[in-house]
Order: C-alpha cells, then structure tokens, then sequence
C-alpha cells in the first residue's frame, strides 16, 4: 500500500507534476467563452505559445492528447496516398508510423536499434533514392520517451537540404519542448507537434501544433479528410472555429499560467535547469551502472535526452515489482513500454521540478534498488551533489556568499 503520508514524488516521463499557481488558475468557474475578455484571453495565448516553439508560424491548439496532434499534422499536409518517411528511433516513431498508415499514407523507414538516436547520414541516403520525389514528408521525433533518445533536428535539416529534397519536415518535439532547445524557425523545421503534460506543466488534454508557411500553404491544396483537425476552418477569422466549437477553457487558463512562469524564468533558463538536472539524474545512474547490472538504454552519451532517462534492468529481474516497491514510498517512475515493458524503468526530469525532488528520488530509487538486490556501484548520490555543485559554483553564488556573510 502506498504511503499517505508527505509528499508524491512525480517523476513520469508524463504527466509530470502540476505546480499550484497552474492548479489555482484552472480551479476556476467556467466563463462564456464567446465573451469578450476570453476571446481576448485566446489572442495573447496563441501569439505567447508562439515563443516556446520560437516560432513566427501558426500555432493550433486542440483538445487532444499527443496523438491527436500527430494526427492534426498529418491530415492537413498529406493526401490519401502520399508516402511519408519515419527514421525508427523507439516507440513513438513506431506509433506515428502505425498512425500514418491506419489513415491510408504509405511508410518507409529509416531502421535503427532503438538504443541510438537517428542517423541523418542514413536519412539523406533514403532521400537521395526517392529520385521521383513520392516521399511527401519526414516525421521526425525529437526526443522517444521510451528509449529516451535525443536525435539531433539539425543534423537531419541538414540531410534533408544536402539530398535536395522537398519533404516537409515534421518534428515530434511532445517530450522536449519546454525541456531542450528548439527553435522551430531557425532550425527550419516546418511542423512541429507538442502537447501540455509534459514539458509545459499542465494536464494532459491539449495538443499544439505549430506550422510555417510553406505547411499552411501546403494544407491548403491536400485532401485527407478532415474537420476537427482543419487548419484552415481554425484560421478563417472566426473565434468559434479556433476550437472547432467550444473552447478548452480551463486548459487555456492553464495554459496562460504556465507560459508565466516560463517567461519568469526565461525559456533559456528552463532549459538549462534541464540540462543541469538531468546531468544529475546521469551522474548517479552512471554510477550504478558500474555495477554490472544496469544499464543506459541510450549508448551514446551526447544522445541522452534531458527530459527523461531509460535504464535497462538485468535478465531475470521485473522493473514492474522495482516500481511497485517505489509507489509503496510514494514514488512513482515511468514503466517500460512497448518492448521495453518489464524490463526497464524510466526517470522523467522535467517540467516543474528542482534540485531537492531530484535528489530525494535518487536516493528513493536506490533504496528500492537495494531492496532488490540488484547489483549497484557505489557513490551515486556523491556524484549527484558533485554535479549539483559544479553546476552552481559560478561567481553569483560566490557573491552572494560573500554578501550574506557581510
């Protein structure tokens, strides 16, 4: 049975943890969402969501999971019978395709092992071949929650461009953005996919996608069946058709509360305490690795994703019993999915989270860890508060030392 007592310990590649200003401005009365100071509401988020992805496109908000903003991109982009390109990296590139293909598209793929992040070297070589040019998208995930692989958006930018080829590129940014750089127009990214739950601190239920100019026109002359996922009824001009009917109030609130607190921060100070966390989360499970026992899934260390860490159990072991000795704490980490179910377990580290949440769930999964047997190297926490350190031991702190001490 799980503990009631103190404080949940939230660390789910998604939902993440909710902070209590985002709570207090959604427990609110509903409001008449044609009335003037919702509209005006709706006109400040749609232009402010736009800094997150960095982006001088068209943001379109749903009520969706996901999922539905994948579907949402590639209804109004493709026509039944184009052919889209997937590079494999987990399962969610797996899911997108299997979408792609469920709405009538045909896939190709670039293969990979799901324990490294795409090759764009074999990207360009996939669209090099497509001499006739029947590849009509890249759908492209940024950061796969399940192996918890980074791939790198320039790079495949730059593949794109090097094969001279016109595929729109489509980039999953769900588990990144909010987490991991990503300027959508300077990396010339035409479609990106976001939703609320992870990153962006909210609850699940609102998907975001954003799309430049060449996508929009694009979406103009395809003919996917579509109506909910409409970007051009959304953008007709009239209020009511920005939702397709009633608006996602309490998610809009929400959703302008959590574009506050980013812009409080700064979206390059949100990242960088992304950054600095998961090089915490890294140092410690480095260590245990050392044990024999443990593994990264993601090889490559400059392929780690800062959102998010899958740890690959030994043979024999179930991470599904390691997570329910943790939710007997109150701690609760991402399960395997996928092929990965049962046999690895996953840290998420992002949205509203600091040092000290970081830090208490490290020494939490150790001591479930231990419980099991499991074989551990040691010092895992020294090497969490040693990151922590030098991550903190700038001369602003120094100062401040100095002056508290004054």
């Amino acid at each position: 049975m799980a503990s009631d007592r103190g404080v949940q310990f939230l660390l789910s590649p998604g939902p993440t943890p909710i902070p209590d200003r985002i709570l207090r401005a959604m427990h609110r009365q509903s409001v008449d969402f044609s009335g003037p100071d919702f509209i005006a509401l709706c006109d400040e988020v749609f232009r402010d969501v736009k800094e997150i992805f960095r982006t001088k496109g068209i943001v379109h908000l749903y009520t969706a999971n996901g999922h539905g903003a994948w579907e949402a991109a590639l209804t109004n982009v493709l026509s039944p019978g184009d052919t889209v390109l997937i590079p494999e990296v987990g399962v969610f590139s797996e899911a997108w395709r299997s979408m792609a293909e469920a709405l009538g598209l045909k896939c190709e793929t670039v293969p990979n092992d799901w324990r490294h992040a795409i090759d764009p070297n074999q990207l360009e070589e996939k669209l090099r071949a497509d001499t006739e040019r029947k590849i009509k998208a890249v759908l492209f995930v940024h950061v796969d929650t399940a192996t918890s692989l980074k791939s790198d958006v320039p790079a495949a930018r730059a593949a794109i461009d090097a094969a001279g080829h016109p595929a729109l590129f489509c980039v999953d940014t769900i588990a990144s953005l909010g987490t991991t750089h990503f300027p959508m127009d300077d990396w010339g990214v035409d479609i990106t996919v976001a939703a609320s739950q992870k990153g962006l601190m909210m609850p699940p239920g609102l998907a975001m996608v954003a799309a430049n100019d060449k996508a929009m026109r694009i979406g103009k002359q395809t003919t996917m069946p579509r109506r909910y996922w409409d970007w051009q009824e959304r953008t007709a001009g009239e209020h009511y058709q920005r939702f397709c009917g009633t608006a996602p109030e309490h998610h809009i609130f929400g959703l302008r509360e959590a574009l506050n607190m980013i812009a409080e921060e700064t979206l390059d100070g949100v990242v960088a305490r992304h950054a600095r966390l998961a090089r915490t989360v890294r140092a410690a499970v480095g260590r245990w690795c050392e044990g024999g026992a443990l593994q990264f899934n993601a090889v490559d260390p400059d392929q780690r994703a800062d959102s998010v860490t899958s740890i690959l159990m030994p043979e024999g072991m179930d991470a599904e019993a390691v997570r329910a000795t943790g939710r007997e704490m109150n701690l609760h980490i991402g399960s395997g999915i996928g092929p990965f179910r049962g046999r690895a377990f996953r840290i998420g580290h992002m949205g509203d989270i600091n040092e000290p949440m970081i830090l208490g769930s490290l020494a939490a999964i150790e001591t479930v860890l231990r419980r099991h047997g499991i074989p551990l190297g040691n010092g895992a926490m020294d090497a969490a508060i040693a990151e922590l350190s030098a991550a903190n031991n700038d001369a602003t702190l120094a100062d401040r030392s100095i002056k508290a001490a004054e």
